[in-house]
């Protein structure tokens, strides 16, 4: 009589790769937060223009656009641990480095270097995850991560005010660069490609990674053709260019408006800057979690709910944003935002999802390529902002001029939701 195969239960290793993930998050979104707060304490040190400060901003989406294929394709070729390592270490100090800028041309050096550095960060977070968690786990995390992100940022404005009070933005750029190097070395001497390298993770985990360890292996070779010929991943792009246009306000030009067009002072715009990314973290949460497995269920395709629920979230942020331009007090109105950034952020769980499931194992490259061109729309808003503000009051529409700014955003957001109406969220590329 044959002994039965007896099957390890499973450990929870992988849990870690997500915690590392969260942390790493959480940092990014510190230390690109932080410059918005510091604004207008920049503009004044340095002696800069509206526009030179616009173009501060706007360069880190550049380079963040320009170097996402190149480190979601790195992490695709060589693993996620040696190019996450590389990058945190390379943006940190950038980081840090803004704190040394002593005019325009030096502060826009810095910002374009650690925008090329924080670039390869999602992308090869996204590798991590198909590497480490099976498909049914992956989207979840995508959201928890994305949350944590939101978090992230949402608390870097009250903290930033906290040590610009008992210091300036100069040390408070040096005290955050020194977050991603503490990082970077535990996560070296933790992480591996390949969960079969990790001791720790047992026969049971094993077997439930056995796919997706798959991805793991490295390649050099990016089905190119395929990718830049498909409808999805265009609309993919497209969507990710309009929602980031929109949600890049908040972690650019927000403090800026909260003082000058809602007249609130320092210490209340850093309280009250971080609400849009806290309540953009529920809306990851609420997607990944619960609306999207919900309505999975529901209508028994996860191609449909991704669609709807992202695309409902980006028709309600467009709505919102215009809403809150009728609204006459300042926390009315700011608390009307900090929702359109909560309806924004609905899609995020599908986004990079949509990446993981259409990618496999180019889910870097394929995520990357999807958040180059977000950040391109990314980078268009903090430029956009300075010209139309002026276009207006040359034009006489002073009275309106931030309103403007509000208007062209909900029609970013009228582009998105007619995208997600059309993409198949679930196909794999090379099965085109």
């Amino acid at each position: 009589m044959a002994t039965p195969t007896l099957t390890a239960r499973p450990s929870t290793v992988r849990y870690w790769v997500v915690v590392f993930a969260i942390t790493l998050s959480v940092i990014t979104y510190i230390d690109r937060v932080c410059i918005s707060l510091a604004a207008p304490a920049i503009t004044k040190d340095l002696q800069l223009t509206d526009k030179e400060m616009g173009w501060a901003l706007s360069l880190f989406g550049i380079a963040y656009a320009a170097f996402e294929i190149p480190g979601g394709w790195l992490g695709d070729k060589l693993g996620a641990r040696s190019v996450l390592m590389r990058i945190v270490v390379w943006w940190s100090f950038f980081t840090a480095a803004t704190a040394f800028a002593w005019n325009a041309m030096s502060l826009w050096v810095i910002r374009f270097l650690f925008g090329a550095g924080e670039a390869g960060c999602f992308p090869n977070i996204t590798k991590a995850y198909t590497t480490w968690l099976p498909a049914h786990e992956r989207v979840r995390a995508q959201g928890i991560t994305w949350m944590s992100a939101r978090w992230g940022g949402a608390f870097t404005p009250p903290l930033l005010g906290v040590i610009m009070g008992a210091l300036d933005w100069r040390m408070a750029f040096i005290i955050f660069g020194a977050l991603g190097v503490v990082w970077a070395i535990f996560f070296y001497r933790w992480f591996r490609d390949n969960p079969k390298d990790k001791p720790e993770v047992n026969a049971g985990e094993l077997k439930l990674l056995e796919e997706a360890a798959q991805n793991a292996s490295g390649h050099g070779s990016v089905p190119w053709g395929k990718l830049v010929t498909s409808g999805t991943v265009w609309l993919l792009w497209l969507q990710y260019f309009c929602v980031s246009y929109g949600w890049y306000f908040y972690i650019t030009w927000l403090p800026t408006y909260l003082q000058r067009e809602r007249g609130m002072d320092f210490k209340k715009s850093a309280i009250y800057s971080g609400l849009p990314l806290f309540l953009g973290g529920i809306g990851c949460m609420l997607a990944g979690f619960y609306l999207i497995p919900r309505l999975t269920r529901t209508l028994g395709s996860e191609n449909k709910a991704r669609r709807y629920v992202s695309a409902f979230g980006c028709a309600l942020a467009g709505g919102l944003l215009i809403l809150s331009t009728k609204l006459q007090d300042p926390i009315t109105a700011l608390v009307t935002i900090s929702f359109a950034s909560f309806a924004n952020d609905l899609q995020m769980p599908a986004s990079w999802g949509t990446c993981m499931s259409l990618g496999g194992k180019y889910a870097g490259t394929l995520s990357g390529s999807m958040n180059m061109m977000g950040n391109l729309g990314g980078a268009l808003l903090p430029i956009a902002i300075p010209y139309i503000l002026k276009w207006c009051t040359d034009s006489g529409l002073d009275a309106i001029k931030w309103d403007m700014t509000f208007y062209v955003s909900a029609a970013m957001y009228a582009v998105a939701t007619l995208a997600w109406l059309l993409i198949d969220t679930t196909k794999p590329i090379d099965q085109k």
